[in-house]
């Protein structure tokens, strides 16, 4: 379960990936539709770092990195960095669930990366503020 589109010699299409989140592909969809209408973000299907990453999409606003979308097989993972402010700033306002990937960040400089998975719509929410206090 879980396991992430590899082969890196055949790039999905949108739908392919969509699909490949199973029950999770609607959430999919749903992301990537609110990033574009709220914050104008460029969508290219990327095989950004390696194997052990995969497929996904690469969302950037003037040329910077927002977040990755990986498809996931029944699900999808997000991976974004935020400085320790804004993390702080978003940390009163989710889920215990989402707290834990804070709380777990792979810190980098002032801040970190968090690879959070995505399988319900309370994730959903909740990866949106997130994504809304880096677009702000």
């Amino acid at each position: 379960m879980y396991e992430r589109m590899l082969n890196k010699h055949t790039a999905p299409d949108v739908e392919e990936m969509t699909a490949y989140c199973g029950q999770s592909g609607e959430l999919f969809t749903l992301l990537n539709n609110w990033l574009y209408d709220h914050y104008a973000t460029e969508q290219k299907i990327v095989f950004p770092y390696g194997n052990q990453y995969g497929w996904g999409i690469a969302h950037k606003r003037k040329k910077k990195l927002v977040c990755n979308i990986f498809a996931e097989n029944h699900s999808f993972t997000v991976m974004l960095r935020l400085s320790n402010r804004q993390f702080e700033l978003a940390y009163g306002d989710v889920q215990e669930y989402t707290q834990k990937y804070i709380d777990k960040k792979y810190p980098c400089g002032d801040g970190g990366w968090i690879h959070y998975r995505v399988t319900s719509k309370e994730h959903l929410a909740d990866i949106e503020k997130l994504l809304a206090v880096k677009c702000s």
